[in-house]
């Protein structure tokens, strides 16, 4: 017995030397612990999901398979170690034949310590064993197949994919059968009791598996060491932000700034990698991580607004103290409000007028007559339902009245009247409301002596008009010009 005891202490000192607290935990009360094993799993191994159209996630860690066991008493020289094999995403059928070939091992060297052979093979052969493969096949748990299998055979879990070693999936044509084997290892005949399910069975599985894939990878991450691709500073993972489809690493503190100064300017469908010419996006989450509660309110709100500015069928209310976003239903123009039931034309923001014309405010009707000439002929044909006919015409003619006036006419300087130069001198004569005033500087002229001001060598037009000129004689032929 005291040899027994010696090689079970021998053995569990070196299990707690070899691996961390959270591969093997030691139990306080009895000879035994707790080891937990995250499969190798192959390179580019995947997840498929069940189902007509199949979705498959590329997967690096699966959750661990965990095996607690106790030593009795005359172990090792009589009797194996007591034991329970447990797993969230095996079949309890899976389970059940990793038993018994934990059960050949001990058979094949009884008398000897086994723990270190059954991890051996807990960590590196379980899927040859069972021939899992890529990609594996997860049954969703909201599926009605998934649902049925359940029912029908609770001991399972939500995988298709099982075999053994001593009954594998035979090959026709291409296409792995494994209807004799699943039936023979699902069988309650050969469901071993020390095989435990941890699985709730109306659980999704698909969500556990990619959320510890998830965990584990950013682990790994955690402890690498990464130079940043703007500081150059080699840092731990645990300090850097990785992108999620091109792998581009940074450190936190030099992305955290980049953010805000995005975030601050408005730029938040720029918060993409650093690198020249990439395009990976951060996640919200990232960006949550490293910036302020009032810069990520900020950076919510504005993300959200620019995807609705995106969507054809989305406007906002034209009421300044409430501007919510209004979806609009299809070939109509009427918007109403949500919060504050304001019924509105969603081409003129005005209160909705039915089928009537969309009105403008004059400065707009102004604008009218270069849109229209640029605009294609659909664009043309848009804006004359949408405004009138007689609307856009006139627009157009008035403009044009406009551009003529503005080239050809001044405006007089009292009362505002356009006034066209013919000919003559510079002193004019308002048609409407008989100012007189200064063509060239627009000054309004004494009705005594309007010529002065054209004599005034303090007057602005003086030099324009008197430079190289006899004004003895220019005043003569003003004197004597009747007007």
């Amino acid at each position: 017995m005291s040899e027994d005891r010696e090689a079970q202490e021998d053995e569990l000192l070196a299990l707690a030397s070899i691996y961390d607290e959270e591969e093997f935990h030691r139990a306080e009360s009895a000879q035994g612990g707790e080891m937990q094993f995250c499969l190798e799993l192959p390179p580019d191994f995947k997840v498929v999901t069940n189902g007509e159209k199949k979705t498959e996630y590329n997967v690096c860690f699966l959750p661990p398979l965990v095996l607690n066991f106790e030593l009795p008493a005359d172990y090792p020289s009589t009797s194996p170690p007591i034991f329970t094999l447990s797993s969230k995403w095996m079949t309890r059928a899976q389970m059940s034949s990793l038993c018994r070939r934990l059960d050949e091992l001990w058979e094949e060297s009884q008398g000897c310590v086994i723990l270190f052979t059954w991890i051996q093979f807990l960590k590196e052969e379980p899927l040859d064993f069972l021939g899992i493969h890529s990609p594996l096949e997860v049954i969703r748990g909201g599926s009605k197949a998934g649902g049925e299998r359940r029912r029908a055979d609770p001991a399972a879990a939500a995988l298709s994919q099982c075999g053994s070693h001593s009954d594998k999936a035979e090959e026709k044509n291409g296409e792995v059968k494994k209807e004799k084997s699943e039936q023979q290892l699902s069988s309650s005949s050969q469901l071993d009791p020390r095989a435990v399910t941890l699985m709730d069975p109306r659980a999704d599985l698909l969500p556990q598996l990619l959320d510890f894939d998830e965990a584990q990878r950013q682990r790994v991450f955690d402890s690498k060491v990464f130079c940043c691709g703007i500081c150059f500073v080699e840092k731990l993972g645990a300090s850097c932000l990785c992108f999620k489809e091109c792998q581009h690493v940074y450190c936190n503190a030099c992305m955290s700034e980049y953010f805000q100064i995005q975030i601050r300017d408005g730029n938040v469908q720029c918060l993409n990698c650093p690198e020249p010419k990439c395009t990976s996006l951060a996640t919200p989450l990232q960006v949550k991580q490293l910036v302020d509660e009032e810069l990520f309110a900020r950076y919510d709100r504005l993300l959200l607004q620019s995807s609705l500015d995106l969507m054809a069928d989305v406007v906002y209310c034209p009421r300044q103290s409430c501007g919510t976003a209004v979806m609009v239903e299809p070939d109509t123009t009427m918007g109403i409000c949500s919060a504050c039931q304001y019924a509105f034309c969603t081409l003129c923001k005005l209160g909705y007028h039915g089928l009537s014309h969309c009105k403008l405010p004059a400065e707009e009707l102004r604008n009218l007559r270069d849109e229209y000439l640029s605009a294609t002929t659909e664009g043309q044909k848009f804006m004359e339902q949408r405004f009138g006919k007689r609307v856009i015409q006139k627009a157009v003619e008035e403009s044009f009245s406009r551009d003529w006036l503005n080239e050809n006419c001044k405006c007089c300087p009292r009362c505002g009247t356009n006034i066209q130069k013919v000919d003559g001198c510079n002193k004019m004569t308002c048609t409407s409301c008989k100012q007189y005033f200064c063509w060239l500087c627009l000054g309004v002229l004494s009705k005594v002596n309007p010529y002065g001001h054209f004599n005034n060598p303090n007057s602005p037009c003086y030099n324009q008009l008197f430079q190289g000129v006899d004004l003895d004689e220019e005043n003569a032929f003003w004197s004597d010009e009747d007007d």
